[in-house]
């Protein structure tokens, strides 16, 4: 265990002793004088001996005090150069948190070119369904669905999450034609306990039926693809298999609705305006801006219609 004195008086001493002058010590350190002296004498008492030399209205250093300034302020370096070494790396890496669907659909396509256009910033991102905990986990900025409303966090909209049933062209032919969500609802759905599908089925009063054997996926991305590969209809977020209903390996089968959630960018509210996350969160808006559906998703999140009617 080390046997230090107060730290708050070794910081007053190394200015005062820098400057052999208590005013402008007190002036560096936003202190009055009258604390400056309190603490050089503090750090005298529990020492033993005086550090400083008072003459003629000013302060200078007693003989047994310069190897402890010449010191104290080469151990005040070294912390410095230490915290902006620190600082300097954390300010060149960009740690984001984001769910697995979002993170493959709609940031892994992106990513690379925001790395791009910010050459000196290095990205991780850490895909997790979790929510990331910013006072334990190592990310600066994080993807969440939800109302946008966590306690001690700065949260902005990024898009609605509005979603209809999907297949591939070749499972509408075999099986199809569907011609209503009674058609659809009666047909190879996949995870039909879904939440997803239960609240579209509702919306269109459509009785729960009673469960039925089914493949059951534990995520979006595994059901787009299995409906890619014609083994069913899933229930997928518009805004990010849109590429696939626009080249035609998906068909939507029934209308969308919006779901009573949103994505959002948020991170620590202390940390809103710094640089590298106001740069992410800037570009990542632009990005949900610039969307072939931004009409749909960037629909304020507020409004409250539940369903969209979008062209066949």
């Amino acid at each position: 265990m080390r046997d230090l004195p107060p730290l708050a008086a070794i910081r007053v001493f190394e200015a005062a002793a820098r400057h052999e002058n208590f005013t402008t010590a007190a002036e560096e350190l936003g202190m009055s004088q009258a604390a400056v002296s309190y603490q050089i004498k503090s750090l005298e008492a529990w020492l033993g001996l005086p550090l400083f030399r008072r003459e003629r209205g000013r302060v200078m250093l007693s003989e047994d005090a310069v190897p402890l300034a010449t010191q104290t302020s080469a151990a005040f370096d070294l912390l410095n150069e230490a915290v902006a070494r620190i600082r300097e790396e954390d300010e060149s890496m960009l740690t984001i948190s984001s769910y697995g669907t979002f993170s493959n659909r709609w940031l892994a396509p992106r990513l690379g070119q925001f790395q791009l256009d910010q050459s000196d910033l290095a990205v991780r991102l850490d895909v997790n369904d979790g929510l990331v905990d910013f006072a334990r986990d190592d990310a600066d900025v994080a993807i969440r669905i939800g109302r946008g409303d966590w306690p001690g966090l700065y949260s902005r909209f990024l898009m609605r999450v509005q979603y209809a049933p999907m297949a591939s062209p070749g499972f509408v032919k075999q099986f199809g034609p569907f011609d209503g969500p009674e058609s659809i609802m009666a047909s190879r759905i996949l995870s039909p306990d879904d939440r997803w599908w239960i609240n579209w089925s509702r919306h269109f009063g459509i009785p729960d039926t009673p469960p039925s054997p089914a493949i059951r996926l534990d995520s979006q991305m595994i059901e787009g693809s299995a409906a890619l590969a014609g083994q069913g209809i899933a229930m997928l977020d518009l805004a990010l298999w849109n590429n696939e209903l626009t080249d035609g390996r998906l068909v939507r089968l029934g209308p969308a609705i919006y779901g009573n959630s949103s994505v959002w960018v948020v991170c620590p509210d202390h940390l809103r305006n710094q640089s590298k996350i106001k740069l992410f969160r800037d570009w990542l808006i632009a990005e949900a801006k610039a969307h072939p559906l931004r009409s749909i998703i960037r629909l304020d999140p507020g409004d409250p219609r539940r369903e969209v009617a979008l062209p066949d």
